[in-house]
């Protein structure tokens, strides 16, 4: 082999290396006070036009543990462990609602919210992903503020509205409620109607000016 030849081949080898074993790319991770947050959030016309609630696959068990997304939430935000048992059964634990202020020992009393319902998610930006990246919306346990453990009647009052429809009744939940609403918004880089944007804004006025800090999904 002709020295030329083999520079040839040892950058070639080189570039073969660094395409197989780069790491995965720089998460984009946003921080901004809590009105700036809001104030950022882009305006658009929803679309309701085309919606299914199958075409956002849920519940998945993605670390095949026998443990699907709703119980990981379960067991994640448990204020008391529960023991595991087979087929992913809970006993013993303890969770708080924080909607309604309401403590729950059975998972049957608990729905697993999706923060940002599936219908607005698809009316602000998700009725043009890939059905994919909805599936990993619909099961997102990469933020916490994606989905949360709450009394099955208070989010079953929720439906999917947004804030300018619905809000906790449990008035010290609101400003929290409001700062997760924002950011689950801009990790999925969703848009805001204008009445939405006007009530948040509103709110986040009467909040704290909180730091919000959110990794943006790919």
């Amino acid at each position: 082999m002709t020295p030329v030849i083999r520079w040839f081949a040892a950058i070639a080898a080189a570039v073969t290396a660094s395409t197989l074993f780069a790491g995965p790319a720089r998460a984009e991770t946003y921080s901004a006070p809590l009105r700036t947050a809001v104030a950022s959030l882009p305006v658009a016309t929803e679309i309701r036009t085309g919606y299914n609630r199958d075409l956002f696959p849920h519940w998945i068990d993605a670390d095949s543990d026998g443990c699907n997304t709703r119980y990981e939430v379960l067991i994640a935000e448990a204020v008391t462990s529960p023991s595991v048992g087979s087929g992913c059964t809970l006993s013993g634990g303890r969770w708080y609602s924080y909607y309604d202020n309401a403590y729950w020992t059975l998972p049957a009393d608990l729905d697993i919210d999706h923060f940002v319902p599936l219908a607005e998610a698809w009316d602000s930006g998700a009725r043009s992903w890939t059905t994919t990246r909805r599936r990993s919306f619909a099961n997102d346990l990469g933020d916490h503020r994606s989905l949360v453990a709450v009394t099955d009647n208070v989010n079953q009052s929720k439906g999917d509205q947004d804030p300018a429809q619905w809000l906790p009744s449990y008035s010290s939940a609101r400003c929290r409620y409001v700062q997760e609403w924002v950011a689950v918004k801009i990790r999925w880089r969703l848009t805001a109607d204008s009445a939405e944007k006007s009530t948040l804004t509103s709110l986040a006025n009467g909040c704290s000016n909180v730091t919000i800090t959110v990794v943006r999904a790919f």
